[in-house]
C-alpha cells in the first residue's frame, strides 16, 4: 500500500503562524516535527512508501523535512495551482498500477490513538481489496459545526452532509450514526478512477490529458495550462457521494485537523494554570492561554482564555472561541502587505533567508546555503548587495569571474551584474546579505538559471 500525501492548502486559519509559503503542515508544532512529519512516521508503519502531492513552492519542504526522517521511498507529482481533491487524488493514481492499493491522506491532521488507527486501516485495506472506495468516518465527540459528517448504517454510507448548524450538528451526535468527515479515503487505483470516469467524466478526462503531457522524469510535473483545464472539485462531490461502491469505517482514533487556534490549543501541552508551555512566558494571574512565540519574551497580566501569537513580524490577539475569524484578518492582510505569504524566514531549494532588518533604502538577510547547493544565477534591476561570510566558504560568480571568499571575507555586487552564490563545501554557509537601492523587493529579481545543485 502507498500513501497518497496531499500537501495543498495554505493553513489562514493558523495565520500568523501558517502562511502561503510555509503552511501549517510544515511548521514544526509538535516536539519539534511538523504535522507532515508525523503524518509520513505514522502511515510509512502501514505504508511501503509515500507518494507526495504538492505545489511546485512547497516540494523542496516536503523534500527537506523527508530527508530528516530518513525516508527515501518518495515519489513526487507536483501541481502548478491547486484545482481541489479530485483532480489531485486523480493525477497520483494515474502515476499507479490499478490494482496498487492506497491511502489517501491530508497531510495537517493530527492522530494521537496509532494502536485504534492501525485496526481501522486494516478493516479498510479489506474492504478496498474487494473494489470499495473507503472512508474513514471519526467519531464525533462534540457538535462541530466546522466538519462535515457521514451517515452511515454500519459500513454502508446512507448520506454525506455538510457543515451543519449547531442544533443539527447536536440531533447528529444524539443519533449516532453520524460520524465527522475525516478526508481520508483508502482504495484501489484502478477503482477510484473508473469511478471518477463514471460519475464525473470531464474532471476524469481533463486530469488524464495533463498527465499524458506532463513532464515524467523523476518528478512528475503537471503543466499550468494543462492544470487550468481541469475542473475544481472535491473528491466527495465528484465520486463518494455518487458512487454506490462506498464504505466508511467508523474511527474512534484521537483524530484533529488542527484546523484553529482553539484545536491547537487543545493538543499542545500546558502547564499547571492552564496555559500552553512556553519558556519565554512570564504569567502573572493568567489562565488557559495559548501563547505561542519564540523570540521575544511574552508576559501576560490577569488575562484568561486569550490566543497570543507572536512571530516575530506579526502579532495575533483573539478570545478563545473566536479564533475562525482570523480568514477575516488574513482577507484584510492581502490588501496591504505580503504577510499572508511569506514570514521572515523563507525556505527555498537552496536553503534559507532571514531578513534581519527591513527599511527604506535598504534590506539586512541571514542567508545559509546547503552543502552542495547554489542560488539561481541571477541579476538585480534597482539594488546593490554586499555579501559577508559568517561561516563556511563561498564560491561567487560575478559577470565573468569566479572567485572564493572564506570566513570575514566580502564582496560587492552592483545592480545589473549577473551573480550566482555557490556552496562547495560538505559545510554549511552562512553569509549576511545587505541589499541597497530604490527598491528591494524579492521580485527584483531576474532568473537566468534555477539549478539549485551544483552538480
Amino acid at each position: 500500500m502507498i500513501n497518497i500525501i496531499l500537501c495543498g492548502g495554505s493553513g489562514t486559519r493558523l495565520w500568523p503562524i501558517s502562511r502561503t509559503l510555509m503552511p501549517k503542515q510544515f511548521v514544526k508544532l509538535f516536539e519539534d516535527k511538523s504535522l507532515f512529519q508525523l503524518t509520513v512516521e505514522r502511515n510509512s508503519k502501514v505504508c511501503d512508501s509515500q507518494f507526495i502531492v504538492s505545489n511546485t513552492e512547497q516540494y523542496f519542504l516536503a523534500l527537506d523535512q523527508l530527508e530528516e526522517l530518513h525516508k527515501t521511498k518518495n515519489k513526487y507529482l507536483l501541481e502548478p495551482i491547486g484545482r481541489n481533491t479530485a483532480p489531485a487524488i486523480a493525477l497520483a493514481c494515474m502515476a499507479l498500477d490499478s490494482d496498487e492499493l492506497v491511502l489517501v491522506t491530508p497531510s495537517d491532521h493530527l492522530i494521537k490513538d496509532e494502536e485504534e488507527y492501525k485496526k481501522v486501516l486494516n478493516i479498510a485495506k479489506e474492504l478496498a481489496s474487494e473494489n470499495n472506495l473507503v472512508t474513514f468516518g471519526c467519531i464525533p465527540t462534540f457538535a462541530e459545526i466546522g466538519f462535515g459528517y457521514i451517515e452511515s448504517d454500519e459500513l454502508d454510507v446512507k448520506a454525506f452532509h455538510e457543515k451543519p448548524d449547531f442544533e443539527t450538528a447536536t440531533s447528529y451526535l444524539k443519533a449516532g450514526n453520524y460520524y465527522w468527515n475525516s478526508g481520508m479515503f483508502c482504495f484501489k487505483a484502478g477503482v477510484f478512477l473508473e469511478e471518477l470516469k463514471k460519475y464525473s467524466p470531464i474532471v476524469y478526462k481533463a486530469s488524464f490529458q495533463a498527465f499524458r503531457n506532463s513532464n515524467k522524469d523523476d518528478i512528475i510535473r503537471i503543466k499550468h495550462d494543462d492544470m487550468l483545464e481541469i475542473p475544481e472539485d472535491s473528491i466527495d462531490y465528484a465520486v463518494m457521494e455518487k458512487s454506490d461502491v462506498v464504505k466508511v469505517v467508523p474511527s474512534d482514533i484521537n483524530w484533529s485537523d488542527v484546523g484553529s487556534f482553539d484545536g491547537l490549543y487543545e493538543e499542545l501541552p500546558k502547564d499547571k494554570n492552564g496555559n500552553t508551555v512556553n519558556e519565554k512566558h512570564i504569567s502573572v494571574d493568567s489562565k488557559n492561554n495559548l501563547i505561542y512565540g519564540s523570540g521575544r519574551y511574552i508576559a501576560t497580566v490577569d488575562i484568561e482564555d486569550c490566543i497570543v501569537v507572536d512571530t516575530g513580524d506579526a502579532l495575533l490577539i483573539s478570545k478563545k472561541g473566536s479564533s475562525q475569524k482570523v480568514k477575516e484578518v488574513v482577507k484584510e492582510i492581502k490588501k496591504s502587505t505580503e504577510l499572508h505569504n511569506t514570514h521572515l524566514t523563507g525556505y527555498r531549494p537552496w536553503g534559507t533567508y532571514t531578513i534581519l532588518e527591513d527599511s527604506q533604502g535598504y534590506k539586512i538577510k541571514r542567508v545559509e546555503v546547503k552543502p552542495g547547493k547554489r542560488l539561481s544565477l541571477q541579476k538585480h534591476k534597482y539594488r546593490n548587495e554586499h555579501w559577508i561570510v559568517v561561516s563556511g566558504r563561498a564560491t561567487v560568480t560575478i559577470n565573468d569571474k569566479i572567485f572564493t571568499l572564506n570566513q570575514n571575507e566580502s564582496t560587492y555586487i552592483k545592480a545589473g551584474d549577473v551573480h550566482r552564490l555557490l556552496n562547495d563545501t560538505d559545510e554549511q554557509l552562512v553569509i549576511i546579505e545587505a541589499q541597497v537601492g530604490s527598491y528591494t523587493g524579492e521580485d527584483d529579481i531576474e532568473r537566468l538559471a534555477d539549478d539549485f545543485s551544483r552538480n
